[in-house]
């Protein structure tokens, strides 16, 4: 998928606001999909981006977290963990469609379909630079950031 251009698209953000991606034509985008609010491995994978998060900025970086979760959900979620990015809702899974990030998934040995955990990064002219499928969250975030400083 790498290389591949994307038209615009907008969907709710928390704030009340809709996330535009050609509102940041000119900056690099880091889109990273997890599965669902307030559960462990995202709320770490949330607080590194969030750590890192100055550092993003610097670089004109601007980075959103999507899931299939309300915007209620979003909202607690983005209040209690402070972060200083928006939260993306999905829940028609019209972005998770476009990046193909639903997956099917055992949980406590069942089949269920969710999000893979995955990051993409698009460039200043909204072509994907970068994408990880199946992220492990320790030093993710780090990871991007890396990236992010080779544009």
């Amino acid at each position: 998928m790498s290389g591949k251009k994307f038209s615009d698209f907008s969907v709710p953000a928390t704030g009340e606001a809709t996330f535009r991606l050609s509102d940041h034509r000119g900056h690099p985008v880091v889109l990273y999909f997890y599965p669902k609010d307030n559960t462990p491995g995202c709320t770490t994978e949330g607080a590194d981006f969030r750590d890192l998060h100055p550092e993003f900025q610097k670089l004109g970086a601007v980075v959103a977290g999507i899931s299939r979760d309300s915007m209620k959900s979003h909202e607690g979620f983005k209040a209690k963990m402070e972060f200083p990015f928006p939260l993306l809702s999905d829940a028609d899974e019209t972005l998770c469609s476009l990046f193909g990030v639903i997956k099917m998934k055992n949980m406590y040995g069942k089949q269920v379909r969710g999000i893979e955990r995955s990051t993409f990064v698009i460039d200043g002219d909204g072509v994907l630079a970068k994408e990880w499928r199946g992220v492990k969250v320790p030093g993710h975030a780090a990871l991007v950031l890396e990236f992010v400083r080779t544009l």
